[in-house]
């Protein structure tokens, strides 16, 4: 069997951590994974390649006796047990090439395309093993809504991977969000569960409304009189128009909590959160002649109190 560089197949160092293991296998899955290189016999090879690398390196164990045998770490049991050392001075090397490596259990080294090792992980023909199960490799995708749609819980039919799949998207969903769609990832490996989907939420905002988290915020246009005067309007809120009463001398930039008319709460049932609206003074414009007398005999009047 010829020796496989499994940290060069991971494209890793000696050195590497657990956790550079796992990334880079992570990564180089993706890259490599039959779904996405159907028909590519190299892929396919590469891909089998990178997870024998994989179940040798992430057991620590296992990357002990690699580190120290190379290709034959397998035998290193019998190995030590027979006297081997690879790491004895150079004089003592002669000896070591003198013995029968082929004694050994399992010692079919006719090499092919990949090691012994993947052959019994993968199974064959020769050797009847049970294949090992892979997990499916997660699909991403992105779902653009308007904040009308985020409004209500609804369903959407969504194409991913050249598949359709119907989804309830629950009220409330925020821009940005990512939800999970188990199992609707790409398809495991030899019996190997599916991976999972994730969306990513882009929610445009084209209301009148500013959002943020559950809370509603608008600005409402208070005329002069109303201001001065006081008396009750009706407001927009996201779902219909509500009667407020606006007090007598109600001052520019007066805010006004509407507690419940919100945005829902993401999968809360009949949770809302609040609107938050500010009062901007409209003041008159175009006054006709009589009303400019009578705001100028009002000022003579304020002015003189």
């Amino acid at each position: 069997m010829d020796y496989i560089d499994y940290y060069k197949t991971l494209d890793l160092t000696k050195s590497a951590t657990e956790a550079d293991i796992k990334k880079a296998y992570r990564k180089a899955a993706r890259k490599y994974h039959p779904d996405l290189n159907p028909n590519d016999k190299e892929a396919e090879k590469k891909f089998k390649e990178i997870n024998e690398a994989n179940e040798v390196l992430s057991n620590p164990e296992n990357r002990k006796k690699y580190d120290k045998y190379g290709k034959d770490w397998k035998h290193a049991d019998e190995f030590e047990k027979a006297g081997y050392n690879p790491n004895q001075q150079q004089g003592s090397r002669q000896q070591q090439s003198n013995y029968d490596y082929s004694d050994f259990s399992g010692g079919d080294f006719s090499g092919g395309d990949f090691s012994d090792f993947f052959n019994s992980m993968y199974g064959s023909a020769r050797s009847g093993r049970t294949q090992s199960k892979y997990r499916g490799q997660d699909f991403n995708a992105e779902l653009q809504l308007d904040l009308a749609s985020a409004y209500t819980t609804h369903k959407q039919n969504l194409a991913v991977n050249g598949k359709n799949i119907r989804i309830t998207i629950p009220a409330g969903v925020e821009n940005g969000q990512i939800i999970k769609i188990a199992g609707h990832g790409g398809p495991g490996a030899n019996g190997g569960p599916n991976g999972d989907l994730y969306i990513t939420f882009t929610i445009e905002n084209n209301s009148d409304f500013k959002r943020e988290g559950n809370n509603l915020y608008a600005d409402v246009d208070l005329d002069l009189y109303t201001a001065i005067l006081g008396c009750e309007i009706f407001v927009n809120t996201f779902d219909g128009k509500v009667k407020i009463k606006v007090p007598e001398e109600t001052q520019a930039g007066t805010k006004v909590k509407l507690k419940g008319k919100g945005f829902p709460v993401y999968k809360k049932e009949n949770q809302f959160g609040d609107l938050y609206i500010t009062y901007k003074l409209k003041v008159p414009t175009k006054l006709t002649p009589k009303e400019k007398e009578l705001f100028q005999e009002l000022s003579k009047i304020r002015n003189h109190e």
